[in-house]
């Protein structure tokens, strides 16, 4: 699998990638985040702008999307119930993670990546979006506690240290 950079001409696979994440969140029961437009075009044209919007490849078709940001990240301010591993060291956050149903290794494929440029990774995930729990999990991130959206919506917020 191959990652890179996404560009302006990418922004109508990002959205159909975001819109098969969004039919898999909804297929195990995740019938909350992601609603509405959600995230939306103009962000993920702000992602591309900002050169952290990435594409996942696989024999020549993009099978997933991701942002990957340096911190800091202003909804990670304040933790409640828990605390950060490290709240010192410099941070990168990983954001808006889609796959297409069938692909395999993505999320994979993408923390090997961006652990090759930071050895220090927050992301945050909405209560029911077990599938990212679990392989938040398996992939050795570790729970911190909650963090809110600007919106005040609550996430469940992890972090890893290489």
């Amino acid at each position: 699998m191959q990652i890179r950079h996404s560009t302006p001409d990418d922004l109508a696979t990002i959205l159909d990638l975001i819109e098969d994440g969004r039919q898999i969140m909804r297929s195990d029961g995740n019938m909350h985040q992601w609603s509405g437009d959600s995230p939306s075009a103009d962000l993920i044209k702000r992602d591309i702008e900002n050169g952290s919007s990435y594409l996942c490849i696989e024999n020549g078709n993009a099978i997933g999307t991701f942002a990957f940001i340096p911190g800091p990240d202003i909804t990670y301010h304040k933790i409640v119930d828990g605390a950060w591993i490290d709240n010192v060291k410099p941070y990168f956050v990983i954001h808006r993670m889609a796959s297409t149903p069938n692909s395999h290794g993505v999320f994979a494929a993408v923390m090997d990546y961006c652990f090759q440029i930071t050895d220090n990774i927050r992301i945050d995930t909405h209560h029911d979006n077990h599938i990212m729990q679990h392989n938040l999990l398996k992939h050795g991130f570790q729970y911190c506690g909650i963090i809110y959206l600007l919106n005040g919506d609550e996430r469940l917020a992890y972090q890893k240290l290489k």
